[in-house]
């Protein structure tokens, strides 16, 4: 089936549906990395944008029940350039045309991706529609250049739990509260295998509940869209602050700034992908790590109580930052690296070490 994908500078691209048909319209982002798809579709971080992968073969090991991030896609469409058809892998369950079509997600082969990225890259971050409805070129055009974007929305709130739930190891040894502003599954294991017991909470519970549940620790998850609506998470960090040890991760890293009074701003096309280099100040490392994010923060305007920890190697954004004083940091990358290496993983044992030391 035709499926057009019309991106607000004006570009038309013209392919093949492989999954649901339908509309959609999003922010189209790009991601560098050559597995992990499913993972990619369902990481809540990606909620309200359409993923072009630049690998150009995607969905040759198909999907399976164990790899989702979440209870569903995320993504309002998914774009590669040739999408396998026949998958091969122990563990796969279902192709993943079949996953998008069960999912109603978009899916669209057959496009120049490349070309797709390199506007992307040029012209940065920009709306878009995709359709396998309506073929109108100018018609699809004008609907990506009228809507309303993502920008000043509060996209956490969308995919928060609505209760609380509990992952817990046999022993564990900490509890920890997470916030859930669109937590992947893999960071809840992450935080297990090191010992702790999770009560995942929604983004809008308060900081009198979280400590009342009388927890070693507060994580700040990840998640989607523009740091800065969240007037509620700012607010109930700066109260945390001070109580508890504190980690953050992505989203989390980026409202622990705003909490202390960074400023924020918007990459030009975002951090998205398996391979990006980061420098660890403390031990001259390089770490080579899973992204995903559209913002970051200001290095200037980060207050002399939080000192810069962590830098890209590719554009020197902080990636990492800690408290001088307090038990508290944060990673701008992903640690749990779902996909990706786990060249930070460590990251998980330093927050437990921080638990250890202030309940002594």
């Amino acid at each position: 089936m035709k499926a057009l994908v019309a991106l607000s500078d004006g570009t038309i691209f013209e392919g093949r549906s492989f999954g649901a048909s339908g509309e959609s319209l999003g922010e189209m982002v790009f991601n560098t990395s050559m597995t992990g798809y499913q993972e990619i579709l369902t990481d809540p971080s990606y909620a309200g944008q359409i993923v072009s992968m630049t690998y150009p073969m995607i969905g040759n090991y198909g999907v399976n029940a164990e790899d989702d991030e979440s209870s569903r896609p995320q993504v309002r469409g998914f774009i590669v350039k040739e999408c396998a058809r026949v998958h091969s892998n122990w563990r796969a369950s279902q192709s993943l045309p079949d996953y998008l079509k069960e999912h109603n997600i978009i899916g669209i082969e057959g496009i120049d991706t490349r070309e797709l990225t390199r506007r992307v890259r040029i012209h940065g971050v920009m709306d878009a529609a995709i359709s396998t409805e309506d073929t109108d070129p100018e018609s699809l055009l004008a609907k990506a250049r009228s809507w309303e974007g993502l920008e000043g929305r509060d996209m956490a709130s969308e995919v928060s739990c609505t209760a609380s739930y509990v992952s817990s190891p046999e022993t564990p040894r900490f509890h920890v509260v997470a916030y859930d502003f669109g937590i992947k599954r893999n960071i809840v294991r992450c935080l297990n295998e090191v010992g702790c017991k999770v009560t995942v909470v929604p983004a809008r519970t308060t900081a009198e509940e979280a400590l009342a549940l009388e927890p070693d620790g507060i994580f700040l998850s990840n998640g989607p869209g523009d740091p800065r609506p969240l007037d509620y998470a700012i607010e109930t960090t700066r109260q945390l602050v001070g109580k508890k040890p504190i980690f953050g991760i992505c989203l989390g890293h980026e409202i622990l700034g705003l909490a202390f009074g960074a400023q924020i701003f918007r990459l030009k096309f975002g951090h998205r992908g398996a391979n990006q280099p980061i420098r660890e100040d403390a031990t001259g490392r390089i770490l080579i790590t899973s992204e995903n994010h559209g913002w970051g923060i200001e290095a200037d305007s980060l207050p002399d109580d939080l000192e810069i920890t962590r830098r890209n190697l590719n554009d020197q954004c902080v990636e990492g930052m800690q408290h001088r004083e307090l038990p508290i940091f944060s990673i701008q990358c992903h640690p749990e690296a779902a996909p990706g290496p786990h060249d930070s993983f460590h990251l998980f044992a330093y927050f437990a070490e921080l638990m250890e030391k202030h309940a002594a």
